[in-house]
């Protein structure tokens, strides 16, 4: 190790403390990994309850099959897998409880954006038309469908569908993404770390490495 590549590790230790957040990361993936699944899925639950009872929902569908959706997030790469997952245990025969109903792409949709549950593809508007925080901020502003088209010059087809996005992610800002990151830390541990190494890189290293090579090996 040369004498730059062993200043910038003794930056990075006192920076960032990490053999201190090596020690708590390590407990909390064991918390995760061995935590009661009964648990999670009950508080899941209770999560979608207080959401329903806050917020007007677009679905019928009922609080069991919004927890299902809510843990396929996670678990799967988007909407049509998600509804296919819920095909599967349905023929399957539930998970022990109620059969889950069927459920197509679109409620599926409808269900997790009702969650906070905003996909980064969601926010990926058709052919590039205009740019999402233009439609966002004109959203918080009060602005009608036709007045936000209008504005942008854009398909009101194309602006109502990223519209509900925005109008989503709004409500979950003015919430803290209270739920949003509820239902992340339950039902998930690698989003969860890879926001402490996030964390980390833009409190410490980003400043401390500057003018430094970064063709070095910790």
């Amino acid at each position: 190790m040369d004498e730059k590549t062993s200043d910038l590790r003794d930056i990075f230790v006192e920076t960032t403390g990490s053999e201190t957040v090596t020690e708590r990361q390590a407990e909390s993936r064991g918390t995760l990994t061995d935590r009661d699944e009964a648990a999670v899925d009950e508080r899941v639950r209770e999560l979608v309850a207080a959401m329903r009872e806050r917020y007007d929902f677009s679905t019928d569908l009922d609080d069991a099959t919004y927890a299902r959706i809510a843990r396929a997030r996670f678990e799967e790469d988007d909407d049509e897998a998600i509804a296919s997952a819920l095909v599967e245990e349905r023929e399957e025969g539930g998970n022990g409880e109620e059969t889950p109903p069927v459920v197509d792409p679109a409620a599926v949709r409808d269900a997790r954006l009702d969650l906070h549950l905003v996909r980064e593809v969601d926010r990926d508007v058709d052919d590039a038309s205009f740019e999402y925080d233009d439609l966002k901020q004109l959203t918080a502003e009060g602005r009608s469908i036709p007045e936000c088209a209008d504005a942008l010059d854009a398909d009101p087809d194309v602006v109502a569908k990223h519209a509900r996005v925005a109008r989503v992610d709004l409500t979950s800002t003015r919430a803290n993404d209270r739920f949003r990151d509820e239902f992340r830390d339950l039902l998930t541990d690698a989003e969860i770390e890879g926001s402490h190494a996030e964390t980390a890189r833009d409190d410490g290293l980003e400043e401390a490495t500057e003018d430094m090579e970064t063709d070095v090996s910790l």
